[in-house]
């Protein structure tokens, strides 16, 4: 049982790790709203690296963000986590392959294979966290402005590229835990059948040191054998 979860849990973790990946790259974490405009001309849609604004004909322009430092403090940081999630996930990928109990690797010491993946279980957690955080920050940002009646900028909707970083992450977190929960289970087994019996000693298996002692035979043995005047 603990066998068929790991892997579950591996593979749910793994294809989670791909959807942040393609997340990370999506251009369609924000998109302007149309929401009060009579006339739309262009929609415009961003994500954490470039803004593209396309119009009614479908031809469209990209243009990165020139300045890290211009950029606003949210938008820096969910970069720093979403590289560090994937980072994390390639990490945990590496270490789950070593750890599963289907591969061969490190074969002959389970507790070397377990304790492997359940650090694989902890980066991939790790790596579903960072995800969240930085999906939901930025979703935050997004509806806090939209809501805002003072706001004179462009509003924004949340983009199908924040939906697939949350179900993403939700994988990983839930992969991570299924592989970190069966590791435990596996060195809890192997703990308690490690447990060596000694037999207790024998009066028989003892070692003894002392030498035999010569036989000696008494006169009155001798006299009984051969009688009083045999030498006479």
């Amino acid at each position: 049982m603990s066998v068929m979860l790991e892997t579950v849990g591996f593979f749910m973790a793994t294809i989670g790790c791909g959807m942040l990946g393609i997340t990370l790259f999506n251009s369609y974490w924000r998109v302007s709203t149309i929401s009060g405009n009579v006339i739309t001309t262009s929609t415009i849609f961003e994500n954490l690296w470039q803004s593209c604004a396309t119009d009614s004909t479908g031809v469209y322009n990209c243009w990165e963000f020139q300045s890290l430092l211009e950029l606003p403090a949210y938008l820096q940081a969910s970069r720093a986590l979403m590289i560090s999630a994937l980072v994390l996930g390639f990490l945990g990928i590496l270490c789950g392959m070593l750890g599963l109990q289907c591969t061969k690797v490190a074969e002959g010491n389970p507790n070397v294979k377990a304790k492997m993946a359940a650090l694989a279980g902890c980066m991939f957690i790790l790596a579903g966290i960072c995800g969240m955080v930085t999906i939901s920050w930025y979703a935050f940002n997004i509806t806090r402005d939209f809501f805002n009646p003072l706001f004179v900028g462009t509003k924004y909707e949340i983009g199908p590229a924040l939906y697939l970083g949350w179900s993403a992450s939700l994988l990983v977190i839930i992969g991570g835990g299924c592989l970190f929960s069966s590791c435990k289970t596996h060195l809890s087994q192997d703990k308690s059948y490690t447990y060596p019996y000694k037999a207790p000693k024998s009066v028989l298996s003892a070692p003894t040191n002392t030498a035999p002692r010569p036989r000696r035979e008494s006169n009155a043995s001798s006299n009984g054998k051969y009688g009083k005047n045999a030498y006479v």
